[in-house]
């Protein structure tokens, strides 16, 4: 009960700031239906709940499983199994992730079902399994990130300039989706476990971060190869915005509920079998261990269960509903500003951000602080989700404009700063793009761009959660260097003192 408490006094500091903003917004300058308004808080309640009890049950047996995973891998020290494992495990545990599935639902709604929900988790989930197990041969062979990210980024920029252009906001997007709160602790679990296998204890701690980062590139070529080979060009899409809503409030999550939890027990249960099929043989674990374990898989069911019921039947809604009437003010300045406020509110509303910075004020002793990191997080991710309606305003404005200089930037610090920040920050893409952004701020800008006449909601209603995910990746490494100056500095003063 203690550790559920936690989760949700957690889980509630991530969903209330946009209800508190929904709230004022609605007496102000975007008025919305009761039943409407009431659904939305609904929704917010069962995120909060369904990402309370899937988080306690990621920790008590999703990680557990990751963890046992990683080692079995270490310990059987053969390159074939970490192959395979990685094949496995990286497709099962991306069918699972509750972000892909909020992202792929808005894809087939958006589009008609002419890019249906199970299709994207299936290709993302393929991308996700061969990239890990890339990352894991990375970590046995100690081929550097730096190079392989530098490859990967470069393959990725090719394959873009043939693939469809509405398919490479979708892909960007499915990056940062597929990287969250089931999929990273997970990985993180298994580079762990792997980066075991090599006796060099510094290479070992370096090496566990960095994981991510390769995995999440495997959505961006998977979903723009197959937009390649299906030959998906001039698709549109719209999203439908009811503004007027005489149903019933509580219809929408009695209908929407059996059909989630029939579609997350088919994608838990290939993680369950796998262990249980394992559990024994490979992990050696008691009865009480493998009733922990089971007991945390059924957390993360009903957890997820709640949180998608209350993502579709309320929250996302009313996210479009407000998106679409700020844009109908045709008040650019309105609506720049309101995306700058919900990024800001939505990095500092994010637990997994206290996470990473007081791990990043931990390595670095001190000299880079917690309070510089999520300042400079806040307002990166603010700018970023403001660039995002910037770019919905202005029709020759594409997501790539952006991404091409950003990725370069970034790609270029890899050889710049400090190797363990490279790993830090592009596995932080993932913290920043959270619920919040797979969700309200993703639904915010479809219903921007159906709102702004010339605005195509593929085209620039998908990419904002790429937008987000790129912003750590400079902010911390840039925060590396800084680090690095200062130690050099530090060094080079304690050496004329001594002298």
């Amino acid at each position: 009960m203690r550790i559920l408490l936690h989760k949700f006094k957690d889980s509630a500091f991530s969903v209330i700031p946009i209800v508190i903003l929904v709230l004022i917004l609605n007496f102000t300058i975007s008025p919305i239906e009761t039943q409407q308004l009431i659904r939305f808080l609904i929704g917010a309640l069962f995120i909060i709940l369904g990402l309370s009890i899937f988080l306690m049950g990621v920790d008590l047996g999703i990680d557990e499983i990751g963890q046992h995973m990683g080692d079995a891998i270490a310990k059987s020290n053969k390159l074939i199994v970490v192959i395979v494992a990685g094949l496995l495990l990286g497709f099962f545990i991306s069918v699972a992730e509750p972000d892909l599935h909020i992202l792929a639902g808005q894809i087939d709604k958006v589009t008609a079902g002419a890019v249906s929900k199970w299709g994207i988790v299936i290709i993302v989930s393929l991308g996700i399994a061969v990239l890990l197990s890339a990352g894991l041969l990375r970590i046995v062979y100690n081929f550097g990130l730096h190079k392989m990210l530098t490859i990967l980024y470069g393959i990725i920029f090719v394959i873009a300039l043939f693939a469809s252009p509405e398919f490479i906001s979708i892909s960007f997007d499915a990056s940062g989706a597929t990287t969250g709160a089931l999929t990273v602790p997970f990985v993180l679990a298994l580079a762990v476990g792997v980066s075991a296998l090599k006796r060099d204890s510094r290479a070992s701690e370096k090496d566990s971060f960095g994981l991510v980062a390769i995995v999440s590139t495997g959505p961006i070529i998977s979903v723009m190869i197959m937009s390649i080979i299906i030959g998906a060009e001039d698709i549109t899409g719209s999203v439908e915005v009811e503004t007027k809503d005489m149903g019933s409030i509580f219809h929408p999550f009695i209908y929407k509920m059996p059909v989630i939890a029939y579609e997350i027990f088919f994608a838990l249960m290939p993680i369950l079998i796998v262990f249980l099929i394992f559990r024994k043989r490979v992990f050696k674990l008691g009865r009480h261990q493998t009733k922990d374990i089971l007991i945390g898989v059924l957390y993360s069911f009903v957890g997820l269960v709640l949180l998608l019921t209350g993502v579709n039947a309320g929250f996302m809604e009313v996210g479009t509903i407000v998106g679409f009437q700020i844009a109908a003010l045709e008040n650019d300045f309105l609506l720049i500003g309101t995306g700058f406020l919900l990024g800001l509110l939505t990095i500092l509303a994010e637990p997994a951000v206290y996470v990473l910075t007081d791990q990043i004020e931990s390595v670095t002793s001190g000299y880079v602080k917690r309070r510089t990191v999520m300042g400079a997080l806040a307002i990166g991710v603010g700018t970023s989700v403001a660039l995002s309606m910037i770019r919905i305003l202005v029709p020759d404005l594409d997501l790539w404009h952006y991404l091409l200089p950003g990725y370069i930037i970034a790609v270029i610090l890899t050889y710049i700063v400090p190797k363990l920040f490279v790993g830090i920050a592009f596995d932080s893409g993932g913290v920043a793009s959270g619920p919040m952004t797979a969700t309200f701020i993703l639904a915010f800008a479809q219903g921007a761009a159906e709102g702004i006449p010339g605005a195509d909601v593929i085209l620039d209603g998908f990419g904002i959660i790429a937008m987000v995910a790129l912003t750590p990746l400079i902010t911390l490494q840039i925060l590396g260097l800084v680090y690095k100056v200062k130690t050099r500095k530090g060094g080079a003063e304690n050496g004329s003192g001594n002298q």
